[in-house]
């Protein structure tokens, strides 16, 4: 069975071992691109973009180290 295209917020804090308060704040942002769907307006995000986040983060945590920002707690 393929993976789901669409994840709900709950699955996404799973994922990423965080708060869903954390998650809501990522999608406020715009840090992470999530969608409103249906009339109650349930909110998804796509698989795709979760991974393109976390690869952004890899990034930044990259750039980060290398200007020696080491806050590792």
């Amino acid at each position: 069975m393929p993976a789901p295209r669409f994840l709900t917020l709950t699955d996404v804090a799973e994922t990423l071992n965080v708060s869903l308060s954390q998650v809501k704040a990522l999608v406020r942002s715009g840090d992470l691109k999530g969608v409103k769907l249906g009339g109650r307006g349930v909110w998804r995000v796509e698989t795709s973009e979760l991974e393109d986040y976390i690869q952004r983060m890899y990034t930044q945590t990259r750039e980060s180290i290398r200007h020696g920002a080491d806050d590792l707690d």
